[in-house]
C-alpha cells in the first residue's frame, strides 16, 4: 500500500457520491418510524452525521433512547459490536455498507450498498462520505448537490502541512460529527496528537492545556454556534495559537479539507497514512489483542 490510495480514494468521492442516489433508489425508512444510526469508529461518525446516534457499544449495553429502526454503518460489514447491537434489536434493521455479503448483512432485514467497491485504504474517507449521503437519501433528502460541493471543495486551496505536534479541532451543533472524523482522520492517518471539543466545552476549562504550540481550526457553524466559535478563536488568539475559522455547511463536504490535511501532514513527514499502523508490528499486536 502506499499513500496514493487515500489520495484517490479522496479524490473520487464527487464520482461515487453521484451513484448514491441510484443506488438508494426508491428505498426509504418507513414513514414517521424513530430512527436509530449506529457504528463503530469512522461509521459511528457518520451515523452522527445521518441523525440521532448511539456507539453500538451503548447499544448492546442498553444505553440508548427508543427506535423502531436502528441503522447500522460498516463500511466491511464485520464490525462485531455492531453486528451485536442488530442482534439484539427487536425491530427494523437496516445496514448501509460497501459490500451485499458478510456477518452483519445476515443479521440485517434490509442492506444498502453506498459504494460501487470496498476502499482499498484503511484511512476510510470516500466510505464516510458515501454512507452519510446514504443515511441522509434514506431519511428523503436530497442529496444530489453534494457531489458538486464536493467536487467545488477539492479545488479549493488546502488547509496545509504544519510542523505542529498537536493538534485541536472544535465543533458543535451540525459539525459535531466532523470535528470527531477529523480527528479521527488526523490521528490514524498521520500519527499526530489530535482532540477533539465541543466548541463551548473549550470555553469552560480546557483552554488551560492549550498553548502557542497547538495548531487549532474552529468550525464556523452558523447562528449562535457562529458567535461562539467568533469568541473561541479570539481566545486562541490570546494565547497566540495558529488557529483557523474554517466555515461549514454539510458534513459531507466539511470533512474534506481535513482529508486532505491528513495526506499533507502524512507526505510531510513520511507516513504511510493507507495501513494506519497495521504495517507496524508494535500497533499490529496491540489490534490483534482484542480481537
Amino acid at each position: 500500500m502506499s499513500e496514493q490510495l487515500t489520495r484517490e480514494a479522496i479524490a473520487v468521492q464527487p464520482d461515487w457520491l453521484r451513484q448514491v442516489t441510484e443506488r438508494v433508489g426508491d428505498l426509504r425508512f418507513p414513514e414517521g418510524a424513530r430512527v436509530l444510526f449506529t457504528g463503530c469508529g469512522t461509521s459511528y461518525h457518520a451515523a452522527l452525521a445521518c441523525g440521532s446516534a448511539a456507539q453500538a457499544l451503548e447499544l448492546v449495553l442498553g444505553n440508548a433512547p427508543p427506535a423502531d429502526v436502528l441503522v447500522a454503518i460498516s463500511h466491511e460489514g464485520e464490525t462485531r459490536l455492531t453486528r451485536e447491537a442488530l442482534e439484539a434489536f427487536a425491530g427494523d434493521t437496516w445496514l448501509i455498507t460497501g459490500t451485499p455479503d458478510g456477518p452483519i448483512a445476515r443479521v440485517a432485514d434490509h442492506v444498502v450498498v453506498a459504494t460501487p467497491e470496498v476502499e482499498k485504504s484503511y484511512c476510510h474517507t470516500v466510505s464516510y462520505t458515501c454512507a452519510v449521503a446514504a443515511g441522509r437519501a434514506l431519511r428523503g433528502q436530497d442529496v444530489t448537490s453534494l457531489a458538486g460541493a464536493v467536487e467545488r471543495e477539492l479545488a479549493t486551496e488546502a488547509l496545509g502541512a504544519t510542523k505542529h505536534d498537536r493538534f485541536v479541532v472544535a465543533g458543535a451543533g451540525r459539525d459535531a460529527a466532523t470535528v470527531l472524523e477529523a480527528v479521527l482522520k488526523l490521528r490514524e492517518g498521520a500519527h499526530v496528537a489530535a482532540e477533539a471539543h465541543h466548541t463551548e466545552q473549550l470555553l469552560h476549562g480546557h483552554l488551560a492545556a492549550i498553548d502557542d504550540s497547538v495548531r487549532c481550526f474552529v468550525l464556523e457553524g452558523e447562528g449562535r454556534v457562529a458567535e461562539r466559535a467568533g469568541d473561541v478563536l479570539k481566545a486562541l488568539g490570546e494565547l497566540g495559537c495558529d488557529a483557523t475559522l474554517v466555515p461549514t455547511s454539510h458534513p459531507v463536504v466539511d470533512i474534506v479539507r481535513f482529508q486532505r490535511l491528513t495526506c499533507d501532514l502524512a507526505e510531510a513527514r513520511g507516513i504511510d497514512p493507507d495501513l494506519i499502523r497495521w504495517d507496524e508490528d508494535l500497533w499490529n499486536r496491540a489490534r490483534k489483542s482484542y480481537g
